[in-house]
């Protein structure tokens, strides 16, 4: 039995997991810009006002992080998905604490050409920081090989922010916080993400059915495709990452390319669906803050913004868990707290996904061709990472396919 699978089997009758919604933080920025200038300064600032009323801290009992009104070098974003979730009703049985089941960290670089999107699998066993919960001020001592999705019941997103922070040595100034409920909500305000499998799926566990071939998911299936593992890959959590990061690539290329963003009508749903549904970070619930954002990114070439997992090993003491890759971990953080660009080898697709289109060089404008030079310098392609870039078109591979 392999790693992979011992993992899956642990773990095989665990319906907590769904994998995230997207790449939301740009997208959001993207939508609440453009809305502000098309659909008036009235409704910018009533969804500004939704957004500081609905923000949470994330400085963890430490002085918070100031506001940057100008992001003219590189920043990072966490994106958190919560299970169970208070009030959530209708998404399986009920457990006694919310987790953070989704860890994403969106990283920017300084000179605004490259980006990556990390996935940290909820499973990572590895030390947490003293965390405070931010509602009663009860402190959690800190703790030692523990999984990343305790992180929440100690604190809060700012427990998940600092216990990502200690773990990659980034800075993550800002954060943004999804249910289940803002998965569906936001699914269907952008009319549906294109996705493809490449066999018929009927997954009992999410409640996932697809046809063989590429669907337009919205809603409920939308967040049933995010959370299945049964049905993708060799049924393993790490394979779910995986059709997150398609399902994520698709969305930020219907949201750069498609009528989307010419529609004031389309616009303003997804800005005031995202207001009302997405717990964003204080130092994040600001319009301004969110367009500085948007025009640090809005020229990354797709082919240069990667989707990628952390790397993982099987834990000795429990093959359920997994632990960082001591050797290609600290290549990937070094990588990406220096900048520099990550490149993936052609086996990156993994298990669970595979290619059915070459990366597109282009980006939302135009690119200059890079000279001979700068291209010498690029850095090789880190081999045994599990990812794709935005520009490709992706399937995922159904169980046992």
């Amino acid at each position: 039995m392999s790693a992979v699978q011992r993992h899956r089997a642990g773990s095989a009758h665990d319906r907590r997991g769904w994998r995230g919604l997207l790449r939301g933080l740009v997208t959001v920025a993207l939508v609440l810009t453009v809305s502000a200038v098309s659909i008036g300064a009235i409704a910018s600032w009533q969804l500004t006002r939704t957004l500081v009323a609905n923000s949470v801290s994330i400085d963890n009992g430490h002085a918070p992080v100031p506001n940057i009104a100008a992001l003219s070098g590189g920043f990072n974003v966490m994106l958190v998905g919560e299970d169970n979730a208070p009030g959530q009703h209708g998404w399986g049985s009920a457990r006694q604490s919310t987790q953070n089941d989704v860890d994403i960290v969106v990283h920017v670089a300084a000179d605004h050409r490259s980006g990556v999107v990390l996935s940290i699998p909820r499973d990572l066993v590895i030390d947490h920081p003293q965390c405070e919960d931010p509602t009663t001020k009860q402190v959690f001592p800190p703790m030692l090989q523990q999984p990343l999705n305790t992180a929440f019941m100690r604190g809060g997103l700012g427990c998940v922010v600092a216990t990502t922070s200690r773990l990659t040595g980034l800075t993550i100034p800002y954060a943004a916080l999804f249910s289940f409920s803002s998965t569906v909500a936001m699914a269907d305000a952008v009319g549906g993400v294109p996705v493809c499998v490449t066999k018929a799926i009927d997954d009992p566990y999410s409640g996932l059915k697809l046809p063989a071939g590429r669907s337009v998911i919205t809603g409920r299936t939308a967040l049933a495709y995010l959370r299945s593992r049964h049905g993708v890959g060799d049924g393993s959590d790490l394979a779910r990452i995986s059709s997150q990061q398609a399902y994520m690539s698709s969305l930020m290329r219907k949201m750069t390319s498609s009528s989307t963003l010419t529609s004031p009508t389309r616009l303003y749903t997804l800005a005031a669906t995202a207001a009302h549904t997405v717990t964003l970070s204080t130092s994040l619930a600001s319009i301004d803050t969110m367009v500085s954002m948007l025009l640090a990114v809005k020229d990354i070439p797709t082919n240069r913004f990667v989707f990628v997992q952390y790397p993982t090993r099987p834990d000795p003491a429990n093959l359920n868990k997994v632990v960082p890759d001591p050797y290609l971990a600290p290549l990937l953080l070094k990588r990406i707290s220096t900048d520099q660009p990550v490149r993936l080898d052609h086996a990156a697709s993994g298990y669970s996904t595979t290619v059915v289109k070459a990366p597109a060089h282009h980006a939302a404008t135009s690119t200059p061709t890079p000279s001979p030079t700068s291209t010498a310098r690029q850095p090789a392609a880190l081999s045994g990472l599990n990812g794709q870039t935005a520009a490709q078109q992706t399937c995922s591979v159904a169980f046992h396919g």
